[in-house]
């Protein structure tokens, strides 16, 4: 009777490990599907762009082009005031050195804003000869040939900046947009529904919270972005007018001015 009182409560023990083993592996096979199986966020862009029609993902393609566009006008930007204010540091420590007004002229970057400006005024004073030294003084006629230059440099820095602005101005209401056509949606899905319930109200009012959000987004950084660069080009063109100051003088017969 012991020897089969043992041999029963070993295979109780056995029967008891296997049901637990089978729980346990149960038990984390259904972890394992609730987790797999979890559903995807329904108000964010992933859902946005899988459940909006073609209305709603116009608009968020219009919101990306814009906003691609103004970072990129914006490092580019940067970067040719960064290489004006650079040319400008140049003129400073070594322009007005050389002896010779051509040489100076010949070390400048020559896509650079001072090397367009010294060669269109010198051109400009060797023109200067027949009648029209008659008609114009030379002063006018130097002043002119600057004049032509400024409005040129100034023209090639605004380049991309009237694309700032307009993306400042017209994101938010792109975004609006965006706002009123999730509501329209709501309230259509209210409409089909005959009762305005959570579930169908939620999905359109959350897809218009985010094109509101992308609006603002896209805007802030390009209004932003507008103002800093139109003060570096009023920096810039300063520095532009000030080496002009200087050249003038010595195109008119005045003493070189001394290194900054």
């Amino acid at each position: 009777m012991k020897l089969g009182s043992l041999v029963i409560l070993k295979k109780l023990g056995q029967v008891a490990a296997l049901c637990s083993i089978t729980t346990i592996a149960f038990a984390e096979a259904t972890s394992e599907a609730l987790v797999s199986k979890a559903p995807i966020n329904p108000y964010g862009l992933e859902a946005l762009w899988g459940q909006g029609d073609l209305v709603a993902k116009g608009t968020l393609v219009i919101l990306l082009i814009m906003s691609v566009g103004s970072w990129y006008t914006l490092f580019a930007k940067f970067r040719e005031q960064s290489k004006l204010f650079s040319n400008a540091k140049d003129v400073n420590n070594g322009f007005w050195q050389n002896d010779s007004l051509e040489n100076s002229i010949g070390q400048l970057d020559q896509d650079g804003a001072f090397r367009y400006v010294a060669e269109n005024v010198v051109s400009a004073k060797n023109d200067y000869a027949g009648d029209l030294a008659k008609q114009i003084p030379m002063t006018t006629w130097i002043e002119m040939a600057f004049n032509r230059s400024f409005e040129e440099i100034q023209a090639r820095l605004s380049v991309g900046l009237a694309f700032l602005a307009t993306v400042g101005s017209t994101a938010p209401f792109i975004g609006l947009f965006g706002t009123v056509w999730g509501i329209y949606h709501a309230l259509t899905a209210i409409g089909i529904a005959g009762q305005a319930s959570i579930d169908k109200v939620a999905g359109p009012v959350g897809e218009s919270l985010i094109m509101t959000a992308l609006g603002l987004a896209v805007a802030v950084p390009a209004v932003l972005s507008y103002n800093w660069l139109v003060r570096r080009n009023k920096a810039a063109m300063a520095k532009v007018h000030s080496f002009s100051a200087d050249l003038e003088r010595v195109l008119l017969g005045g003493s070189k001015p001394k290194q900054h």
